[in-house]
């Protein structure tokens, strides 16, 4: 029954759109190996399949970890206008402005991902490779979903615009049918001076293109609504968005989706590599040497979600002190 409930689950999570997708997540987190220097990079593609196959596992907790949901997304139009620019990056001043409850009303990634980068830095500095590899597959998660337009606005998928669906068109179908022919060759990983500024500039930076992703949909849809949709071949029963339609979509998008995608990947491969430098650039060739057993994975996973699910205030601690000091 316990693995009928997890087959079940996945089918779920992989049907309701969230995220880049399963597929473009385990892309994104298996491309950003390849931007790393030598010696992490080596860690990295010893464990490739872990990174990547994890990548989604913050997608499949959604609904069994409290507050997940908002860590995915911020919804920066419900900020008076004159504000999104400069919302608080420390959360304590994001409290102490909003309140706890109203910014996870709002949605929480930029902050969050930031929680989850020093917890990253404490696990390099411990050498804690099961948490490393967890966390790394997470941090790849919520930073490639701050770069998804539909995550940082109210109208995530349409229902505000009779555009409903547009949020697995954008960032599932089109990556699924096109990404084998985006250019992933990308330059090496950088150390990011300001790990929260960069999140937000990614978050504003998906906030620019909301308009362009809604407009340019509605636009087609006007023009090809009698062949938008086809049988799924996997399920005749159901619909998916055609090909025809996908393709027109995709072109008039002229590459946004995979600009999206290398930002995504470049800035994965950034934030691991300024954890790793942040913790001292720990020696990892002996942790190479190691098998990860179903143990240690479930052992490591709960011993993460209960970081996950506790209080708000543990989750500001944890964000605004982290344990280590920057590198100059």
């Amino acid at each position: 029954m316990k693995k009928l409930w997890l087959v079940l689950l996945i089918l779920v999570f992989h049907s309701s759109g969230y995220s880049w997708g399963f597929y473009a997540h385990k892309l994104i987190n298996r491309q950003a190996i390849n931007l790393l220097p030598a010696e992490l990079q080596a860690f990295y593609t010893t464990y490739a399949d872990v990174v990547s196959e994890r990548a989604v596992m913050p997608d499949k907790r959604r609904s069994l970890v409290k507050n997940e949901g908002p860590r995915h997304y911020i919804d920066l139009d419900r900020y008076p206008s004159d504000k999104r620019c400069c919302l608080p990056r420390k959360w304590v001043e994001a409290v102490l402005l909003y309140s706890t409850d109203s910014l996870y009303a709002n949605g929480v990634v930029p902050w969050h991902s930031i929680s989850v980068y020093n917890q990253l830095v404490v696990a390099f500095t411990k050498r804690d490779r099961d948490q490393i590899l967890k966390i790394s597959a997470d941090l790849g998660h919520y930073i490639s979903d701050a770069h998804v337009p539909l995550h940082s606005t109210e109208n995530y998928d349409g229902q505000l615009t009779n555009q409903k669906g547009i949020h697995s068109l954008w960032e599932s179908r089109l990556p699924e049918l096109y990404a084998s022919k985006y250019n992933f060759f990308i330059g090496k990983a950088s150390y990011l001076d300001s790990p929260p500024e960069t999140l937000w500039q990614i978050v504003q930076g998906s906030f620019v293109a909301v308009d362009s992703v809604l407009k340019f949909e509605k636009d087609l849809t006007s023009k090809m609504k009698d062949i938008k949709y086809e049988p799924n071949p996997s399920n005749p029963s159901r619909t998916i968005v055609s090909e025809p339609f996908a393709k027109a979509y995709n072109d008039t998008l002229n590459g946004q989706v995979e600009r999206r995608m290398r930002a995504s990947i470049q800035q994965v491969a950034n934030f691991w590599y300024s954890a790793w430098l942040d913790a001292g650039q720990p020696k990892l060739e002996m942790l190479r040497k190691e098998t990860l057993t179903p143990t240690q994975l479930e052992a490591a996973e709960q011993e993460y979600n209960d970081w996950l699910t506790r209080t708000y205030e543990a989750e500001a601690d944890s964000c605004m002190k982290p344990i280590f000091k920057r590198k100059k």
